[in-house]
């Protein structure tokens, strides 16, 4: 007896939990990374929409995109630079899995955010679920060396961030062929950091050429952490709201301790409260789908 096919929406899940997966190596991908976080991103993001401009598919979508339409991916496109930018920036100042954790407040912005970005009605279900990270995320705080908390604090910006172009890429994902999209939205990101990299905090040169091992560091994290996910993430916003996302998002500080743990030894810099607070992340992002299930019937 053949499976039943798939559903769209359970297709969008798979396709988000697979983004995760990948997701989870950029904490640790920026730690081994030497570069600081300006030149980090500045590369990401020109290796990524390199990559694309040599694709027909792309040239097609922009051909038949209109200027008002181009001109809010660029502007999307700024906001992730600025999320990556903090991101990795709070990586230098703690540690990967205290950046990857921060990522969770994201739920508590994008229950206001989305709403009125996509022009919906407020759910405060989502605001419960957002807020219930909240503790989770004090306890991270708790479990940390004082030195690390400044990156806590450029951490918890990145998810403000993050939630912004998370609300507003739901918005404008069904406008425009997703790699068209990828290949805007980064090359406006490179383009701003480019122009505004004067005016922006930073540790040492602005853009330096990567050595051989940050290069391949840099090609892995451009290629099967970025285009491939990023790509793939759009396509599945098309199914899914900007919440139920960025809920399965907060996974990848589980991906990304566990690798750091492996990888980088990071256990000796956290103690048992920061594991509580995952536990309670955890327990927030597992919790929503009951929850809606439970709505619907």
């Amino acid at each position: 007896m053949a499976a039943a096919p798939l559903s769209s929406h359970t297709k969008a899940q798979l396709q988000i939990h697979f983004c995760v997966v990948l997701w989870g190596f950029t904490a640790i991908l920026g730690k081994l990374i030497t570069l600081s976080a300006l030149p980090l991103v500045w590369w990401r993001m020109l290796l990524v929409s390199g990559v694309l401009m040599f694709l027909p598919r792309v040239w097609y979508g922009l051909r038949a995109m209109p200027l008002r339409l181009f001109a809010s991916y660029a502007g999307i496109g700024v906001i992730v630079s600025l999320h990556w930018l903090t991101f990795y920036a709070a990586i230098k100042l703690a540690n990967a899995s205290v950046a990857a954790t921060c990522m969770a407040l994201a739920t508590v912005f994008l229950a206001f955010i989305e709403p009125w970005v996509v022009r919906r009605r407020f759910d405060p279900r989502e605001l419960l679920l957002g807020i219930a990270v909240v503790p989770g995320v004090a306890l991270v705080v708790g479990g940390i060396p004082a030195s690390m908390r400044i990156g806590v604090a450029v951490g918890a910006l990145s998810a403000l961030f993050v939630a912004c172009f998370g609300a507003l890429n739901k918005r404008m994902v069904e406008r425009a062929d997703p790699l068209t999209v990828t290949f805007i939205e980064l090359g406006a990101g490179a383009i701003f950091l480019t122009l505004a990299s004067a005016l922006l905090p930073h540790a040492g040169p602005a853009f330096v050429l990567p050595d051989v091992h940050d290069a391949i560091l840099l090609l892995t994290l451009a290629l099967a952490c970025t285009l491939l996910p990023f790509a793939l993430s759009l396509v599945a916003l098309r199914r899914l709201s900007a919440f139920n996302v960025q809920l399965a998002v907060n996974l990848e500080p589980v991906y990304a301790i566990v690798l750091a743990l492996i990888l980088l030894g990071e256990q000796h810099q956290l103690d048992r409260w920061f594991y509580l607070g995952v536990i309670v992340i955890l327990g927030a992002v597992f919790a929503q789908p009951l929850i809606n299930r439970r709505s619907r019937t």
